[in-house]
């Protein structure tokens, strides 16, 4: 995934830009980049790996080197960047978050004219953000060059350039899957993925860009350059997992909405007869909490966290580059609370069940913790299919995902062929599909959300909300 932040004003935006990135760091976890332009001394750029070290960490010895009325910067599980482009548009800093499908064809297309090249890494890919770049620059504006990339590219992209005339010129994806937000206060504009990231600086809700649309910013203000576009299909996993608590996208609050769909979760297994006896209801850390809470509300169960994550040394178990350390830092983190597991039945919301690694591993440490029965409650549908708009998993294939390599070993090709059916616990094939993972897990009942309670807990309308991973349409 991925998320970005920018500010242009008439004071010093490097501390804003510096927190503001940082407020994106539970988007990301491979690269991030600050960049500011100085109208004196021209432009700045830094780039850090974090895959082992936050990004505070990483770039404060840098903010003494940095300075200027406008800055960029990003948190991003794809390329370095941002990246600095000379061409006929002139000297800018451009940053992307998104996914392009169809990178071949597009490279392709660009050396049909001798003479064009792309640094490529070791495996002979390409940095996304220097694709659309080149795409941008084959254009006669910047304006025309993003409205370029939207029509060519397959999947998303959300584009913030800084141009050497003090310019913020951002573009919200095509099809509005991503949030862009931008804030306002007494001395200029910032825009970002997270409105949280700017209410904390001190900036107010000023407008969110529709989809495909253009804007300008500047210290003295606000321009639309090209309007919103089509349909939006927004992303409904930015609410069921990616996005932070403290963030609205189109209006709708992320942990709020999670509130009401563990509530609907929980009123819907009691009209059904399914509610299990419990002694509590639990949250997977951290994303589950809320729809556990929810859970718990509406089912009358008291609501407990038998284990803590630790996470003073090692926020983030995939940190450390030997994977059996990964392993044992993911061991490490969970720490039991035993008088909340010894000989209780626990039921568990989490946000979703991708491939179910964590999962067996966390179910596995409460029965060694003296748990007599833990029950499994996923706040989304079985997820179904690779996103092919976002970069949000790291699947080489479907079969990566529990509930399709599931599908396959119940019923082999024949199976794919009823992925729909499947989805739906109400039918036979749906019934056998939950009753496997639950074997298969170790849970002593395991229960998925419906997409249809989960679209009415976000609240708009569904023809703008992607539900493209559990159902496979765009």
């Amino acid at each position: 995934m991925g998320g970005f932040f920018g500010a242009v004003s008439h004071r010093d935006v490097v501390l804003d830009t510096f927190f503001g990135v940082d407020y994106h760091s539970h988007l990301g976890t491979r690269q991030a980049g600050l960049a500011f332009h100085d109208r004196d001394t021209g432009f700045h750029r830094q780039i850090h790996h974090i895959n082992n070290s936050p990004f505070r960490t990483k770039f404060e010895n840098d903010l003494k080197d940095f300075k200027g009325n406008i800055g960029i910067g990003c948190i991003s599980d794809a390329d370095p960047q941002p990246l600095l482009v000379r061409s006929h548009l002139g000297l800018y800093a451009i940053t992307t978050v998104g996914l392009i499908s169809n990178v071949d064809e597009l490279i392709s297309e660009h050396f049909s004219s001798q003479g064009q090249q792309f640094m490529a890494k070791s495996n002979g890919s390409i940095n996304m953000t220097e694709l659309t770049a080149a795409i941008i620059n084959k254009e006669d504006d910047i304006v025309s060059g993003i409205l370029s990339v939207q029509e060519k590219i397959i999947g998303s992209m959300m584009i913030m350039i800084m141009t050497e005339n003090d310019e913020l010129i951002v573009s919200r994806d095509r099809d509005g899957r991503l949030p862009a937000l931008v804030g306002k206060d007494d001395e200029g504009y910032c825009v970002s993925f997270e409105s949280f990231a700017y209410q904390k600086l001190g900036y107010k809700d000023f407008y969110e860009l529709g989809p495909g649309e253009i804007v300008k910013l500047t210290a003295d203000g606000f321009q639309v350059l090209s309007p919103r576009r089509g349909q939006m299909k927004i992303c409904a996993f930015l609410w069921s997992y990616y996005g932070y608590p403290n963030s609205n996208y189109e209006g709708v609050n992320v942990e709020l909405m999670r509130y009401r769909n563990g509530e609907r979760m929980a009123r819907r297994e009691m009209e059904e007869g399914t509610m299990p006896q419990v002694d509590y209801v639990a949250g997977v850390p951290d994303s589950g909490v809320p729809h556990a809470i929810g859970f718990a509300n509406a089912s009358h169960v008291p609501f407990a966290r038998p284990f803590i994550k630790y996470t003073p040394t090692w926020p983030r178990s995939f940190m450390p580059n030997n994977q059996e350390v990964r392993d044992q830092v993911a061991k490490m983190k969970q720490i039991p609370v035993s008088e909340l597991i010894e000989n209780k039945k626990l039921l568990f919301v989490d946000d979703s069940i991708v491939r179910g690694t964590q999962l067996r591993e966390t179910v596995e440490f409460l029965y060694e913790s003296g748990a007599s029965e833990v029950h499994m409650r996923s706040a989304c549908p079985p997820i179904m299919y690779n996103c092919k708009f976002l970069n949000f998993a790291r699947n080489n294939s479907e079969m990566d995902l529990i509930a399709r390599r599931t599908i396959q070993e119940l019923e082999g090709d024949e199976g794919q062929k009823h992925i729909e059916e499947y989805a739906d616990s109400h039918t036979e094939r749906g019934k056998c599909l939950v009753h496997k993972i639950a074997s298969e897990l170790g849970f002593a009942s395991l229960g998925y959300q419906n997409l249809d309670d989960l679209l009415e807990a976000i609240g708009l309308d569904r023809d703008q909300i992607c539900t493209y991973c559990w159902t496979g349409k765009e």
